[in-house]
């Protein structure tokens, strides 16, 4: 857990050494950590909005980062991903749930499931922007054996909506000079937006039918 703190407080410094050590590889890295974040319901821990904020930061800067590049590349790979959990979820469905397990929380789900009885179809597009719900979305939409065709418009769109806003967002503010001052409060700010839509609900049924 150290180490994942740490990785996220200095999250710009380790993708800097990251960059210099990995080369062009550096792309795949970042490939497969999006397309694992979304597409496998056992790493929802993976980092992915202050991850793209960071990136789209550096990007800006004089470090050979391509943004286009990572635009194209992570958006393919949020695509992909939700696919691979989607047809993940209409075969496997809730008997992964049957045993409570350290990745497998039927909390997680139960959130998830929060998402569309407000959302709808379009809990595949608004999930995007919830860390959590984000990665347990399309593994639902594939248990509620969501229309394929309407499912895939809206994983594109949603795909699309998030890589951008994040990185484009870490392009053009990520370099400020407050912010590269505060870039581990800023991260972990992007982090607690991220969760508001997730954490609201959340309290809602813990505490809004409590009686007083």
């Amino acid at each position: 857990m150290s180490e994942l703190v740490n990785l996220i407080l200095h999250l710009d410094q380790h993708l800097v050494q990251w960059i210099a050590l990995f080369g062009p590889w550096f792309y795949f890295m970042m490939f497969m950590i999006i397309f694992c974040e979304t597409g496998l319901v056992v790493t929802p821990f993976l980092p992915g909005d202050s991850l793209l904020f960071a990136l789209g930061a550096l990007s800006a800067m004089d470090n050979g980062l391509d943004l286009w590049i990572l635009l194209i590349s992570l958006t393919v790979a949020g695509i992909l991903g939700d696919t691979v959990n989607y047809h993940v979820g209409k075969y496997l469905g809730p008997k992964v749930f049957d045993q409570e397990s350290r990745f497998f929380k039927k909390e997680y789900l139960t959130q998830t499931q929060a998402f569309y009885d407000r959302w709808g179809s379009f809990t595949v597009v608004a999930a995007r922007f919830a860390p959590i719900a984000r990665t347990f979305a399309p593994f639902v939409a594939g248990i509620g054996s969501m229309n394929y065709k309407r499912f895939i418009s809206y994983n594109i769109a949603g795909a699309v909506a998030w890589v951008f806003t994040f990185l484009l967002a870490g392009y053009f503010f990520g370099n400020l000079p407050v912010v590269k001052r505060n870039f581990h409060i800023v991260i972990f700010g992007v982090i607690f937006v991220s969760i508001l839509p997730m954490l609201v609900p959340w309290l809602k049924s813990k505490f809004g039918s409590q009686k007083v």
